[in-house]
């Protein structure tokens, strides 16, 4: 398979890794923007279909429904944040929103340089591209097309699409159709090939059709250039967002390698689509629906608003999109061996740039659940989510486990045969999509978003407590059926409201107000502020709060728990699941050799004992690369980009008692083999972690 020398060693350690996994999947993700999770046919549209209720207008997704058949839906599946810009960073690099230097509404913000989906999967031998909408580049830092986060700094070989964020807002990047004032103020909309502005030639380009386009020309590119390569492909439609425009004619016929919307690469008429007129074709399904507008059965139905025929038109179009691309898939022979992951970045949206305004009520866009589009209300995050795998998933499984997106990255890098980063916030979900192995255990889910000035909508729909709700700053934690939320947050000990999202998924009984939950309401406290470090960027009214420490569990022993691990690894892993050869007792957290022979992890795990309440400074310095964590807070990430011999730091507040640790450490052959962890705090400067604040569970 072409392996890199290197990885021969690290490939098939992953945990999880299931015995059929070779040769390793092609991956496509496919994720859309602002589709909500009651906007697919077999998450909501059928239902409504089969009511026989004729006030329930309904439209059809066949080849999403038919992915759901051949393959899985998850429908307890999670953005990391309830918008575009916030949800796709945490996407591309495995973390939560309480690790993502790029939250809230930070469009354009340059993402972190650290490892992406595209990069480790690069490292394990997969060729990369992203296609359509990035919006994570970093326009204020360098002129176009040397922005520092370009998909090219980021991992991926190859992109084609829209760099900014603000480009992704107009569906025809010639005709500029909604969108000519802001093109005019913000400069021209441009296409991106690379670094190259290849706008001129696409006349006529419905961005659905272009990007479905181009992805089948990639795919059929590489396929024939290299099939025995693996390829990892991120499809990021920019519809049906805002807009609302429409395509220029029916979808083509057939689909597939010679069929369906192609590549033609004409000045003037670069896809099959790019002709006739733009903004006119609505879906017959569409065009000629009507439903029963007063609920009264005598009188006549009427026609759908041309909004949401435009809506329905644009969802359906992506719809054959896919289609399409599942059938290229069969035509070039790979089909079993494809993963193809489908969502969305967030809840449905009441955003329109035309007269008449958009509202997901039409369609129940946010199906069973209370919220949309900025709210962290379920049917913010909670979004629709289906895989296909012939070869490693049984067809027509639902997943009710809670999962998020960014459980992909770990999940991929399973896949390809690699540990997941360190880094890493998410699972590995390969036990589940396969059932094989067991599934990695975590404490929670964790949220946060803010919003000033908005509010959830008064939507009828929607419980009265909701309804109308200032959204402010924002945050959610889900373990297990329940989730914790509060809105508007002003300070560090406001309640959260808790709902069993599982009997309840509108949150409409809000379990806080049961004493039996008092206990619950301090779990969720701590665990939000035990999930999170601080952004300057993206301030909060819990920054500064001490994080709780945790209850002793039973007999400690002292120092740290220790286990090794042989192999060569790209980069710091989690070892999550990973076998250790060796497992012994770590006074402390100071490694000092000569060299080594061979390549090799180290993994401690323990309690670090905090002496009082106050702020504390931690350093790190270590030859290869470390990554230590706090609870679920990542303290110090001294991995990508680390250069060795150089010292890293953090200051966290914490409350006096146990809190756990969790150091992750590789070294490579022939390095000088060291770690040097100290910390200073109230009455003591920086020094050696003396072995009496050391503790590990007589049973680690």
């Amino acid at each position: 398979m072409n392996l890199k020398p290197s990885l021969v060693a690290v490939l098939g350690m992953a945990a999880g890794l299931i015995a059929t996994a070779a040769p390793r999947p092609n991956i496509i993700f496919i994720l859309v923007d602002d589709l909500g999770y009651g906007d697919v046919g077999v998450f909501n549209q059928n239902q409504r279909r089969d009511s026989g209720n004729r006030s329930l207008p309904w439209f059809s997704t066949p080849a999403l429904d038919r992915m759901a058949e051949t393959g899985a839906r998850f429908t307890h599946h999670y953005v990391a944040a309830p918008v575009c810009v916030s949800s796709r960073s945490s996407l591309i690099q495995g973390v939560t929103q309480g690790h993502a230097n790029v939250r809230d509404n930070q469009f354009d913000k340059a993402i972190d340089s650290n490892h992406t989906i595209a990069s480790v999967l690069r490292t394990a031998g997969y060729a990369t591209a992203a296609i359509g909408k990035w919006g994570l580049q970093g326009d204020k830092d360098a002129p176009a097309p040397n922005w520092p986060a370009h998909p090219l700094n980021r991992g991926f070989d190859y992109y084609y699409g829209y760099i900014r964020h603000v480009d992704g807002h107009e569906h025809y990047p010639k005709e500029s159709l909604y969108f000519e004032e802001k093109a005019r103020t913000r400069g021209p909309i441009v296409v991106w090939e690379n670094r190259t502005d290849v706008t001129a030639p696409l006349d006529k380009c419905y961005t659905a059709d272009l990007w479905t386009a181009r992805a089948k020309k990639w795919i059929t590119e590489q396929h024939d250039a290299d099939a025995g390569k693996p390829f990892f492909l991120y499809l990021a439609y920019d519809t049906p967002h805002a807009v609302l425009e429409l395509p220029t004619q029916a979808y083509p016929a057939g689909g597939g390698r010679s069929g369906g919307m192609q590549w033609l690469g004409t000045p003037g008429h670069a896809i099959t689509t790019a002709s006739g007129k733009p903004d006119s074709w609505i879906d017959p399904e569409c065009a000629n629906a009507t439903y029963d507008d007063d609920h009264d059965p005598s009188t006549a139905e009427k026609h759908w608003p041309d909004v949401d025929q435009r809506y329905a038109t644009s969802v359906r179009r992506i719809d054959n999109g896919i289609g399409d691309l599942l059938q290229l898939l069969k035509d070039l022979g790979i089909d079993r061996n494809t993963l193809v992951v489908f969502c969305s970045d967030n809840g449905p949206s009441i955003e329109s740039y035309l007269p008449e305004p958009y509202s997901p009520q039409f369609f129940g866009g946010f199906g069973p659940f209370d919220g949309i589009k900025r709210d962290c209300w379920e049917g913010g995050m909670r979004t629709p989510a289906i895989v296909h795998w012939p070869a490693g998933i049984k067809p027509g499984q639902i997943f009710a486990n809670p999962s998020a997106t960014y459980d992909w990255l770990p999940t991929f890098a399973d896949l390809a045969g690699l540990p997941p980063p360190a880094r890493c916030d998410g699972i590995s979900l390969v036990p589940l999509l396969t059932g094989k192995g067991k599934l990695s255990s975590r404490k929670a889910l964790y949220f946060e978003y803010t919003n000033p000035t908005s509010r959830t909508p008064d939507f009828p729909e929607f419980e009265p407590a909701h309804r109308d709700r200032k959204r402010g700053q924002m945050q959610a934690v889900r373990v297990g059926d329940y989730i914790a939320v509060r809105y508007d947050i002003k300070k560090p000990d406001d309640d959260f409201e808790i709902y069993n999202v599982v009997t309840d998924p509108k949150e409409a009984h809000n379990l806080a107000r049961d004493p039996a939950f008092a206990a619950h309401q301090n779990e969720f406290k701590a665990l939000a502020l035990q999930s999170r470090r601080p952004e300057a960027s993206a301030p909060r009214p819990y920054d500064s709060e001490p994080v709780p420490a945790v209850h002793a569990p039973g007999s400690l022993r002292s120092g740290l728990s220790q286990r090794s691990f042989e192999g060569s690894f790209p980069w710091v892993p989690s070892f999550a699941g990973m076998r250790s050869q060796r497992k012994s007792t770590a006074a402390n957290l100071q490694i000092d050799r000569t060299g080594i022979a061979k390549a090799s992890g180290l993994l401690f795990t323990g309690y670090l004992n905090v002496p009082d309440d106050g702020e504390y400074t931690i350093t790190l310095n270590t030859d290869t690369g470390a990554v230590m964590r706090l609870h679920d807070a990542t303290v110090i990430d001294a991995d990508f980009g680390y250069t060795s011999g150089t010292t890293r730091s953090a200051t966290i507040r914490l409350k006096a008692g146990l809190h756990p640790v969790r150091l992750a450490y590789r070294t490579k052959p022939g390095a000088q083999a060291a770690l040097d962890v100290r910390w200073s705090g109230p009455g003591f400067s920086l020094q050696p972690i003396p072995a009496s604040a050391l503790s590990h569970a007589a049973y680690e």
